[in-house]
């Protein structure tokens, strides 16, 4: 076959074919025949947060400068290669976690909603968070409306009266129902990619569900029609979900630069190994933003009160949370808790390595990421909440301007809000809301102007 493209200064037609014995077989998208003007399909914008707990020591956690004379702190040396793809925040904080009394589950669970945290031991509530609005507006572009993933399990174990799920999770379906986060490999993978026996599977399940559910209409109260209606309708979704997983809709334009993993399946085993398992959740995460499966994630490299063992780093001893966080300030104890710290950063200067490598019609997949990294809590040992280490990176489609430092701290509570940033994000991946949070304000000069 021959391939058939427009003669040279001519602009493309906005399908391009390979023709042959009667039959067009639409061509993959290809950067040499991108269209211009407003016919130009571009990228998607993806958003995925890197979330580690336990906060830092903050005589680590600075920056100065800008561009490729950045000084970064010591917390931050993984980061060092990447400095011209990264924003330094300074100073934003969520006003609900600084004043509430409970020191940690009071400020894990609102680090994307910027809500209050019940301390009701009988009730469970904090807010939406920022990924799962995102979710629900735009995630159904894709297979999946989000990825929430995490190494730690969720605990069912209660801390000062009440439930660690507060600490255990991230990302918030409801104020009051966390999203289900996924900690094995081999399930995140099945899910990427799925199988069509599987879709058949799963379809004639859910027939034989709706089926008794319609049976069931006539015999059950109004109180239970409207719960019962409420679970219908998350069924339609999972119909959807089935729907497009089975085909591909992108018939011209912008398509994903990957159709077919290119990473083997992981063991179905829960790796016992923490770098490798945080490599891989982190190795998937790409995948899914390279074949299109979703464009919104979460990671918790651990949860709140973490005992995670640091032993696989060279001269760690101890849990995270009462061994190295609250190390008393032993210089020995301090020099390890860094190494944590460090060890953090590294990941998400990986994610940000591996965004970089991919290729996607002339720029790199980092240059269409928006990604946050950071935790709750600044000062780890005292619990402050006063500011939270956070840092951003890629360039949101060209317009964030990277390899500098915004710093907030001295603009005045109302003017450093965390959810200033979160509508700011949500702005740029195309969801618009008054007010999010605790502010109805966008963080100013995070965009480039002509954007």
């Amino acid at each position: 076959m021959k391939g058939t493209v427009s003669p040279a200064g001519r602009r493309p037609s906005r399908r391009n074919f390979l023709r042959g014995a009667g039959v067009a077989l639409t061509l993959p998208w290809m950067e040499s025949l991108q269209l211009k003007g407003a016919e130009a399909a571009q990228p998607p914008l993806r958003f995925a947060c890197l979330y580690f707990s336990n906060g830092v020591e903050p005589i680590h956690w600075w920056a100065k400068g800008n561009g490729a004379s950045m000084e970064l702190g010591p917390v931050l040396e993984s980061v060092k290669p990447h400095r011209e793809d990264i924003v330094f925040l300074r100073g934003l904080f969520n006003q609900h976690a600084f004043k509430s009394t409970s020191p940690h589950l009071g400020r894990m669970p609102n680090m994307l909603s910027g809500a209050p945290v019940s301390l009701d031991p009988a009730v469970i509530r904090v807010g939406t968070s920022m990924d799962q609005v995102l979710a629900q507006q735009i995630g159904g572009h894709t297979a999946l409306p989000s990825l929430v993933l995490g190494i730690e399990p969720n605990e069912l174990r209660l801390e000062d009266g009440l439930s660690m799920i507060y600490g255990s999770s991230l990302s918030w379906t409801s104020p009051s129902k966390p999203a289900t986060k996924e900690i094995y490999p081999a399930r995140v993978f099945d899910s990427l990619v799925g199988d069509p026996h599987g879709r058949r599977l799963d379809r004639s399940i859910l027939d034989a569900v709706l089926k008794d559910s319609h049976d069931l209409q006539p015999r059950i109260s109004s109180n239970d029609k409207q719960k019962l209606g409420e679970y219908l309708e998350s069924i339609r979704d999972i119909e959807k979900r089935i729907d497009r997983a089975a085909k591909d809709e992108r018939l011209e334009g912008w398509r994903p630069t990957l159709k077919e993993p290119n990473m083997p399946r992981p063991a179905d085993q829960l790796p016992q190994d923490v770098p490798d398992h945080m490599k891989m959740m982190l190795d998937l995460v790409v995948l899914a933003f390279q074949m299109d499966k979703t464009r919104i994630a979460t990671c918790m490299l651990n949860n709140d009160l973490s005992q995670m063992n640091f032993k696989f780093l060279q001269g760690v001893q101890g849990a995270l949370h009462l061994d190295l966080t609250h190390n008393g300030h032993a210089p020995v104890a301090e020099a390890m808790y860094l190494k944590t710290n460090q060890f953090h950063l590294a990941q998400f200067a990986y994610l940000i390595n591996r965004l970089k490598s991919i290729d996607e019609g002339g720029q790199p997949l980092l240059h269409n990421s928006i990604l946050l990294s950071g935790s709750n809590l600044f000062d780890g040992d005292l619990h402050s909440a006063d500011q939270m280490p956070l840092l951003l990176a890629g360039q949101a489609g060209g317009t964030l301007k990277t390899g500098r430092i915004l710093d907030f701290l001295g603009a005045g509570d109302d003017n450093r809000r965390a959810c200033s940033l979160y509508l700011s994000i949500m702005d740029r991946m195309g969801v618009k809301l008054d007010r999010f949070g605790d502010t109805d304000q966008r963080l100013p000069d995070l965009w480039s102007r002509d954007s």
